[in-house]
């Protein structure tokens, strides 16, 4: 029998979709610039399969400029309803500009311009600066539909490694890793 770790992620994603009461999709994104300085923050998967799993950001913001230095991340998905955890590690690329495209055309309106109001990552002076932005792009965008900002796009993590972890009593923890060796993935177990 193939070991397949994207079904078992759709599976646990089903689950965390039913029980978790805040946003399943949230997941933890590790990256680190070209000196090895790590950064992480929470973002939200908006695409998953075997090619990878797939977020958007400002690719001017610290986590694009760090993907562009260093195009490696690691993900970590953490469930506590269900008490359990996966993590995946992996190589990183641009999606497609059409499914950038895409994916920007179904945000909310309001998120599409926050967008143009937003430099992402970068130190302002005041709220309300951030608040006029958004202003001066509903009136430049009034009546017509907002278009991708160049420097908005998205990410896919083409995964290495993903490691399923369940909560077990006094931290007798199951931990499966999935390995990818070429195209196939190999499956062990690591100690808690």
């Amino acid at each position: 029998m193939a070991i397949d770790p994207f079904s078992l992620f759709d599976e646990w994603f089903a689950e965390a979709r039913a029980s978790e009461s805040g946003l399943p999709e949230a997941m933890s994104v590790a990256t680190a610039d070209a000196s090895g300085q790590p950064s992480s923050r929470m973002v939200l998967l908006k695409d998953h399969g075997p090619d990878g799993f797939v977020f958007y950001t400002n690719v001017e913001s610290d986590k694009g400029v760090q993907l562009a230095e260093n195009p490696k991340a690691a993900i970590l998905f953490h469930w506590k309803s269900l008490r359990r955890q996966v993590r995946i590690e992996g190589a990183v690329e641009p999606v497609t500009e059409e499914e950038a495209d895409a994916y920007f055309s179904s945000r909310a309106r309001d998120s599409q311009l926050g967008a143009w109001a937003s430099d992402q990552s970068r130190p302002m002076d005041r709220r309300e600066t951030f608040e006029h932005r958004f202003g001066e792009a509903e009136q430049r965008f009034e009546g017509q539909d907002v278009p991708r900002p160049a420097y908005w796009s998205g990410y896919r993590v083409t995964p290495h490694r993903i490691e399923f972890w369940t909560e077990r009593p006094y931290r007798l923890h199951e931990r499966r890793l999935f390995t990818r060796e070429g195209s196939d993935w190999t499956e062990g177990l690591l100690y808690p």
